[in-house]
């Protein structure tokens, strides 16, 4: 166990936790709802620092990250807990887990970014569950690969408190947060969280340097309206800009909803052309087959910039960031020329 930040001590001798929304009050070994922030001895402690529950890599667009590096590896692990209770949960058996619970080893901050050099790796992950909860790691694995000149990757539900936000960040060149849906009722009866404190993150993502897309779970039932998808895509317009990539993917049944079933592709395609009607310049599906879904487009004279095949990217007609065709610059982060990894995800286990 490690000694934790982002918590104030009560005068009945509780622990508040002020890393995320929750404000979880914890008495004498008490754990918070994510179960890796406890109360020891009245010091807040991270069960979760140092330790990975498991490695791969993966590519860049399965976080998904489309502008970022396209066609190339990163290192992704994570641990185990969460601090959302999503009923859909799709890495239920590592968010709903605790640590006790799950085969995991100690690592360094060295030892992650050695092995993420090792595996040829330009940049690291924190991912499959949400690494809010395990922030103080997470930054200083972010701190090494900096000074090694290594990239850093921050896949999130965005449910996180101002002043841990700000010291996240400020560490972190790329993030793709999961927007769930676009109203208090599915956040509140579904994830057992709130929507207000997830817009917040996201417009102030907006104002930093931090490359950011959007992912949204298209739930059948839920979610899937063309009234909301149209009522996100507008709110992300007038917050975000017109060039922040908003990726609808597929559900499949899962966890506790497996009542639900999957989302239709068309329902994925219709939710696309809404978004791209309000005026988003780029907008993905996810989780089924759609090459013309799954490719980044000029937003100047329509060309097909960067032709994915799943996960694999097949042709990049890309300067720089300036399409070959006409010039228009393409938001987002490039290497002058397009990476080539094959869009496979090699698992590392516990390395």
């Amino acid at each position: 166990m490690t000694p934790a930040r982002y918590f104030t001590r009560e005068p009945d001798g509780r622990l508040r936790c002020q890393l995320c929304p929750r404000d979880c009050l914890l008495r004498e070994g008490q754990a918070g709802f994510c179960f890796v922030r406890q109360n020891v001895g009245g010091t807040m402690m991270s069960l979760a620092y140092g330790r990975s529950t498991g490695f791969a890599s993966d590519p860049i667009e399965k976080k998904p990250l489309n502008h970022f590096f396209p066609g190339t590896q990163v290192l992704s692990f994570g641990t185990a807990g969460c601090n959302l209770g999503c009923r859909f949960c799709q890495n239920w058996d590592i968010s709903k887990a605790r640590l006790a619970e799950r085969r995991s080893r100690e690592y360094s901050a060295t030892n992650v970014v050695d092995l993420a050099i090792e595996t040829g790796c330009p940049s690291i992950a924190f991912t499959y569950n949400d690494p809010v909860i395990w922030a103080e790691w997470a930054i200083d694995v972010a701190i090494e690969a900096h000074a090694r000149g290594l990239k850093t990757v921050f896949v999130t539900a965005g449910y996180v408190a101002d002043r841990a936000r700000e010291e996240i960040f400020a560490h972190i060149d790329a993030t793709n947060v999961d927007l769930k849906a676009f109203t208090e009722d599915f956040y509140r009866r579904v994830t057992l969280s709130h929507l207000g404190p997830v817009l917040e993150t996201l417009a102030w993502l907006a104002k930093t340097s931090v490359w950011t897309e959007i992912t949204n779970l298209v739930i059948p039932g839920l979610n899937d309206g063309p009234q909301e998808s149209r009522a996100l895509s507008e709110w992300i317009l007038r917050n975000m800009g017109p060039d922040v990539p908003l990726h609808f993917t597929a559900f499949h049944p899962d966890f506790k909803m497996l009542d639900r079933q999957p989302t239709p592709p068309s329902t994925l395609s219709s939710a696309r052309d809404i978004a791209r009607e309000v005026g988003l310049h780029h907008v993905y599906t996810g989780n089924v087959h759609d090459r013309a879904g799954q490719t980044t487009c000029c937003p100047g004279c329509g060309t097909a910039l960067i032709e994915r095949d799943w996960h694999a990217v097949r042709s990049y007609r890309l300067r720089g960031d300036r399409c070959e065709a006409c010039g228009t610059r393409l938001a987002g982060r490039f290497a002058p020329s397009g990476g080539t990894a094959s869009g496979q995800r090699v698992c590392l286990g516990l390395a």
